[in-house]
This record gives structure tokens, C-alpha cells and sequence, in this order.
């Protein structure tokens, strides 16, 4: 392991520790129970505030199983490397986005030019 790999590595252990901290403090938050006796601005108020947090640490979890991914392929032997051609990926990239599956060229292609792109339910699909 280089000392860059050492780097990226330790980058990604700090946004695991990040987030699981984060996730933990979502999934502990207590809601009030939202009914008609309250205010109808509160209620509004409330459930929003519950969809909010709850679309938030869903976002949460999505971005550890992709630190927790990225840590797997440190194990493996294959971080930094792309999911797609096998071509290293660029060090500023995985500096910028240390969990990054893909070159820039392979990302472009799946952005735009026919390549499947990431949607929202790409995680429950597997292909995270």
C-alpha cells in the first residue's frame, strides 16, 4: 500500500465513522405523534420535518454502502481501479470522490452517451 492509498483509505474510514454517527443520530430522533388535535401548520410542520430526516438518512445509507464498497475493494486489492474498463482511476478523482467505481470516461458514458446511469433505486438493484 502506498502512501496515497494510505491516504484515500483513511479518508474513507473517517466518512464511514461520519456517517455511521450521522445514521445513528437520525435513526434516534423521537417524533411526536403528528394528529388532527394539532395545529394544522404543526402537523404540516411535523410530517415534513419526519419526511425530511427520514429521506436524509436514507441518502445516508445509501453513501456507507458505497464507503463500505470501496473499503471491501481496498481488501480485494482492486480499489482504484474502474468497476467498468479496469483502468486505474485518476488520483484526483478518488481524491475528490474516494469511493468512486468508475473512471471519468466510463462515468461520462454512463451519464450520457447510452450508458445506464445510476437512478434512485440503483442500490436496491445491486448494481451499487
Amino acid at each position: 500500500m502506498t502512501r496515497d492509498d494510505a491516504r484515500l483509505r483513511r479518508l474513507l474510514e473517517e466518512e464511514r465513522a461520519k456517517l455511521i454517527d450521522d445514521i445513528d443520530h437520525l435513526s434516534n430522533i423521537k417524533y411526536r405523534r403528528i394528529t388532527s388535535s394539532n395545529h394544522m401548520a404543526e402537523s404540516a410542520t411535523a410530517a415534513f420535518d419526519q419526511a425530511s430526516n427520514q429521506a436524509l438518512l436514507q441518502q445516508l445509507q445509501h453513501r456507507l454502502k458505497r464507503v463500505e464498497h470501496a473499503l471491501a475493494k481496498f481488501d480485494k486489492g482492486a480499489y482504484g481501479f474502474c468497476e467498468n474498463c479496469g483502468e486505474p482511476i485518476d488520483f484526483a478523482r478518488l481524491k475528490a470522490l474516494p469511493d468512486a467505481r468508475f473512471c471519468l470516461k466510463c462515468q461520462r458514458e454512463r451519464e450520457t452517451m447510452g450508458g445506464r446511469p445510476l437512478g434512485p433505486r440503483a442500490l436496491e438493484m445491486g448494481e451499487i
